[in-house]
């Protein structure tokens, strides 16, 4: 993620932020939206009636949303491709929606189970946007999301045979590149006297930088929602399994999602210092170019000098935690790379306990992101966590008992986001809840105790939301990346639902998605490719078709940031002054604090799109 040091070098001149900018895709249809809404920037939102442009399953909740000026309820109907009316019924007012300052009015069609595609809601002389019913919603979104990062890998020729020539590309940052690329890379001047291979993994976000704290939830919420197929019933671990997902390391016997989440922990693994050096085991917080990198730039064509920053405690245990996670997964399939992945993991361990105040800064933001870190007692949670589920030692069961986190559920999940690069206790929480392990059954039973009261938290939150979101900060504003933490909070309801089967936590997950794919104050749907007001002018230097018509708009199932109320960029700030939280949001590729992509938002979409896949085809077999 970029930042106000992004804003400053725009400021600058040393990133172009072009007056005019040429939109690929033209105007967004429909006509301003009717209702009652607030004083602020005037937004093409499409029809007032909003729902998920994707679809509902078959036998889920299927609701919506319409923005009227009218108190008194109103007639919706549902109506088939070809015109005919299959349902109608009546909406129920809901007054001003306080994140949109909207006048809202929601509807239900619950029980149509009847599956087809181009359906709409009709209500008030208005249409929505047409959409399925159907059991196999989300396969391909499935399938989409996880693509995201073999795009986004670095050090490797991206194949046109694997995605289409539009999104190939020379291998970034490798050997062939200047200085040798993340082959051959010095550290900053005084952090370090040598040079290292830090090759491979995936470019953190629209720019071109690699981070450990982020990679490290990343990596992690792919590997977990690997695991989650070995832990919970009904999860089908086919659609991740080895040629399944579009990544070049078919036949090899191991399944694609891991081969992906391998190219991370390699380099996670390459950013330990070595042993012989001054802080031996532990990792450097990050690597990415000396300034940051101009607009728009393909990653095998960026020519400045790539350097290593200082060590931090959060990189350290990041790579602890994922190491032991990848030692316990990759065992089945190459027993010495899970050896290797245990050995990092335990002498990470050691390094940040000897080493429990490198904190990362975050003044560190000149050419990448800081990513600043001044408590890692989360990072020590889920590091100690992870290596006692995968080694059953004492030393970790005891480091997570005695940890004041432990029973905390708002440390553990904080209210806006359970979970998130810099709060990623919660990451070992679910794993303690989920993963066999060798707690107590007392002890289990509390840590299931604390996913659970999260779980009613969010649950709650969408229940009272018009939109149905599981997002509720208590100042009310929405933050950076909030499509992430809507996500994120999916994350602990969905596990909520695997663990007791209660309907509300699936159902809350269910909203959570209609509000992402177009159920929400937007009439927006906010992954590329999904919808047909669909984000795709995400900020990435490579992805940019919007500045460079050569270049391609950013691949299918990529996650754009969503409403940020702080709007950090000059172009939102010239576009939403005086926005209302959820309407804090305009899709341009300069418009970097609303419309970033990150490997930590989509690794959530992945997750997510895994559970309600399976959620599909599990549902239609009960019907």
């Amino acid at each position: 993620m970029l930042g106000a040091a992004v804003a400053a070098a725009i400021a600058a001149g040393a990133l172009a932020a072009p007056a005019a900018m040429a939109a690929d895709r033209g105007t967004p249809r429909g006509a301003e939206a009717a209702g009652a809404e607030k004083p602020g920037p005037k937004l093409n939102t499409g029809s007032p009636v909003r729902v998920n442009q994707v679809g509902y399953l078959t036998h889920g909740p299927k609701k919506g949303t319409v923005v009227t000026d009218a108190t008194k309820p109103l007639t919706w109907t549902l109506r088939a491709a070809d015109g005919t009316k299959r349902a109608s019924g009546t909406t129920t007012p809901r007054g001003i929606d306080p994140s949109s300052g909207q006048n809202v009015q929601t509807f239900d069609f619950s029980k149509v189970t009847d599956k087809g595609k181009g359906y709409t809601v009709n209500i008030d002389g208005k249409q929505s946007e047409p959409f399925s019913i159907s059991d196999d919603l989300y396969s391909s979104l499935r399938r989409d999301s996880l693509e995201y990062f073999y795009q986004n890998r670095s050090g490797i020729k991206i194949d046109a045979d694997l995605v289409g020539g539009k999104y190939a590309r020379p291998a970034g940052h490798g050997k062939a590149a200047p200085h040798q690329g993340d082959t051959d890379v010095p550290c900053q001047q005084g952090v370090c006297d040598y040079r290292r291979n830090v090759s491979g993994g995936w470019y953190d976000a629209g720019d071109q930088g690699k981070y450990v704290v982020n990679g490290g939830i990343s990596v992690a919420q792919l590997m977990s929602e690997f695991e989650r197929t070995k832990t919970t019933k009904g999860a089908d671990a086919k659609p991740l399994g080895d040629g399944k997902l579009r990544v070049p390391e078919h036949g090899n016997g191991i399944p694609d999602i891991l081969d992906e989440a391998r190219w991370e922990m390699d380099f996670l693994m390459r950013m330990q210092v070595p042993q012989g050096k001054p802080l031996a085991g532990m990792a450097f917080h990050k690597v990415h170019d000396k300034e940051w990198t101009g607009f728009p730039t393909r990653p095998d064509q960026d020519k400045q000098q790539r350097e290593l920053h200082t060590p931090s405690t959060a990189a350290t245990l990041n790579l602890a935690a994922t190491a032991a996670q990848s030692a316990r997964l990759f065992k089945p399939y190459d027993p010495q790379f899970a050896a290797r992945s245990l050995h990092v993991a335990k002498t990470a361990w050691a390094a940040a306990k000897a080493h429990p105040n490198m904190l990362a800064s975050d003044q560190d933001s000149t050419g990448g992101g800081a990513y600043g870190d001044s408590n890692v007692s989360d990072e020590f949670y889920w590091a100690a966590s992870e290596l006692f589920i995968t080694t059953g030692d004492n030393t970790y069961r005891k480091a997570v008992l005695d940890s004041p986190l432990y029973g905390d559920v708002d440390a553990i999940f904080p209210r806006t986001s359970a979970l998130s690069w810099a709060s990623t206790a919660g990451l070992g929480q679910l794993d303690l809840a989920t993963v066999p392990n060798k707690l107590t059954a007392k002890q289990r039973a509390e840590v299931r105790k604390t996913v659970i009261r999260a779980a009613d938290r969010y649950a709650a939150f969408s229940a009272k939301s018009a939109y149905g979101v599981p997002y509720a900060p208590k100042s009310g504003k929405y933050e950076w990346g909030s499509n992430s933490q809507v996500l994120n909070n999916m994350v602990v309801l969905a596990t909520a639902h695997d663990l007791t089967g209660k309907t509300r936590y699936r159902d809350a997950v269910l909203r959570g998605m209609d509000y992402l794919l177009g159920g929400n104050p937007l009439n927006q749907s906010y992954v590329t490719g999904y919808g047909e007001r669909d984000s795709h002018r995400q900020h990435h230097r490579f992805w940019a078709h919007q500045l460079d018509a050569k270049l391609p708009s950013p691949s299918p199932g990529t996650l754009a940031g969503g409403p940020n109320s702080g709007l950090e960029d000059p172009v939102a700030q010239k576009k939403l002054k005086g926005c209302a939280p959820a309407m804090c949001y305009t899709d341009d590729i300069m418009a970097f604090s609303t419309n970033e992509v990150t490997i930590n938002w989509n690794a959530p979409l992945a997750w997510i799109s895994s559970y309600v896949d399976d959620l599909g085809k599990s549902m239609a077999y009960k019907g």
